[in-house]
């Protein structure tokens, strides 16, 4: 896993992701070699509301850089919280890459599924999920996303797009078992669909009550790279976070799930990252969100449980 992340400057979501991927364009050469099935999951929570979604832009950059490498048909998927996924099609343009690329797109809502059991309120293994399918059998994921805020996990970047988009509608909320357990839940399902390559389009970002309702802050910058922890750890300090604070990352690079120290990280494309930290204003309820880290006893328990549960899928 490359611990190399990629920031550049944005004048566009377009624009910038095109320049980003440009700079780390043989690691991800290198890394679709021998792809069977390229999965691109955009961000939708909302198909009503454009400033919650990932840009079409973003989207078709991504797309153009895969296509030079990969020739097989790209699968676009997701499944909206609000609205209906055809709907978020339409309305954000993403109907107009089926002219231009190999694209299927794919409503997560009706897919096959997996069933995973994750745990509850009280930190025990008793709440099943299920998953889709095809997210879980692709071999080569894709996140692309803004950078926003978050009600519950203080930020939504590429590894929490790809976890929450693939548990499917109905089962979300399950999920969502209190502070502690929704960041342990996420870090243990990205075990099994881990983007290969996560890209952030931060041109403009959502601050305050995301992941919906927040307002724009304009960052500037597009960020990508191989390793999703090290991306999102990186974005999360652009948006004037601590990664250490976010939980889900925090259990994934305790696992050795991906890197978050910055003397573990390569920073390419810009000379001081610092010169672009954005300080985001955070959700109201923040400092509540910031109880997910419970006695050091527990954390060692749970991570012991997560790392032996790894692969531990039973079939829907």
């Amino acid at each position: 896993m490359s611990s190399r992340v990629a920031i550049t400057e944005s004048a566009g979501s377009y624009e910038g992701i095109v320049r980003v991927l440009e700079l780390i364009k043989e690691d991800v050469r290198q890394s679709l070699g021998g792809a069977k099935q390229v999965f691109v999951k955009p961000n939708f929570v909302s198909a009503w509301r454009e400033l919650s979604a990932t840009p079409v832009d973003a989207v078709r950059a991504v797309l153009e850089a895969i296509s030079s490498y990969y020739r097989g048909t790209v699968i676009v998927g997701e499944a909206a919280t609000i609205g209906g996924f055809h709907d978020a099609l339409e309305n954000f343009g993403y109907l107009e890459l089926k002219d231009e690329f190999n694209v299927e797109f794919l409503d997560l809502s009706y897919d096959d599924y997996e069933y995973f059991t994750v745990w509850d309120w009280r930190l025990k293994k008793s709440v099943r999920v299920r998953v889709a399918r095809t997210v879980l059998e692709s071999d080569y994921i894709v996140s692309v996303t803004r950078p926003k805020t978050h009600d519950t996990v203080i930020v939504t970047l590429t590894v929490k797009n790809v976890v929450m988009g693939a548990v499917q509608p109905g089962y979300r909320q399950l999920i969502h078992q209190g502070y502690p357990a929704i960041n342990l839940n996420i870090a243990y399902l990205a075990q099994f669909m881990m983007p290969k390559l996560a890209v952030v389009d931060g041109y403009v970002g959502m601050e305050g009550n995301g992941p919906v309702g927040g307002t724009p802050i304009h960052l500037g910058i597009a960020m990508a790279g191989l390793d999703a922890v090290a991306v999102d750890s990186m974005a999360t300090r652009l948006m004037g976070f601590d990664p250490e604070n976010v939980g889900y990352l925090y259990y994934l690079a305790r696992a050795g799930c991906g890197c978050m120290k910055l003397d573990e990280l390569e920073v390419v494309g810009v000379e001081n990252w610092r010169m672009y930290i954005k300080r985001f204003k955070p959700h109201r309820t923040y400092r509540e969100q910031l109880k997910w880290r419970v006695d050091e006893h527990v954390i060692s328990r749970l991570l012991s449980e997560f790392l032996a549960c790894g692969g531990g899928v039973s079939g829907g």
